[in-house]
């Protein structure tokens, strides 16, 4: 139910499937136009804090296009979705009590529920769960709104944003500028599990470094 007594009603899954996949025909279409790099800036802005599909899918269309600017597409990529997490952040700081019932019935996987989980890993690790969310698939967005509704320290927030938004964006432009279309179906395949891998790994060494202190 809205602020104003009004019960919102969520969309439902077979009409957001299918909006989410005209979304995505229309993104990857702006790998084709002159527009691509500010179409990927605004992309990568907005999905930090509300848009549905990553800015991957055109980051990865371009940088097959032109392989040669790849990393410089990753950079476009890495200062918008950034910035856009700022924007995230003063939502969720300043206007999350009027807009919490949209962002749980309209943005796909904004959960009451996934929002308070996302609350008590901030109480906990505030620095590396930003991380997490910045170069693993968890939607980016769920993290930078909380992390400014529950209160996360600014600069802490954008320095874990700047260096996992640009470690996931180079790491996918590094890979095609090398291999270039042979890696985008190992990007597809597998780099989801590998990041996921990769964060797992810094975890263990975190448990290890807190319960085993070098002396």
């Amino acid at each position: 139910m809205g602020n104003d007594g009004r019960t919102i009603q969520p969309v439902s899954k077979n009409r957001a499937t299918h909006f989410l996949k005209r979304i995505y025909v229309w993104v990857l279409s702006w790998a084709d136009t002159p527009y691509g790099v500010p179409v990927l800036v605004i992309l990568a802005f907005a999905e930090a804090s509300f848009f549905p599909i990553p800015p991957d899918v055109l980051l990865i269309a371009l940088s097959l296009a032109r392989p040669r600017h790849a990393l410089r597409y990753a950079f476009a990529a890495t200062i918008g979705s950034v910035c856009g997490g700022v924007l995230g952040y003063g939502i969720g700081y300043g206007v999350w009590s009027v807009a919490a019932d949209w962002f749980f019935a309209y943005v796909p996987g904004f959960t009451p529920e996934l929002f308070q989980k996302v609350g008590n890993l901030f109480a906990r690790y505030d620095f590396w769960t930003v991380f997490a969310a910045g170069f693993t698939p968890i939607p980016y967005k769920v993290f930078t709104i909380s992390a400014g509704a529950f209160g996360i320290n600014l600069p802490i927030f954008v320095i874990a944003s700047l260096i996992s938004r640009a470690l996931r964006f180079y790491l996918v432009a590094g890979l095609l500028r090398i291999y270039g279309d042979r890696a985008r179906n190992f990007i597809e395949r597998y780099f989801n599990l590998l990041t996921m891998l990769a964060l797992l790994l810094v975890i263990v060494v975190l448990v290890i470094w807190n319960f085993f202190p070098y002396n």
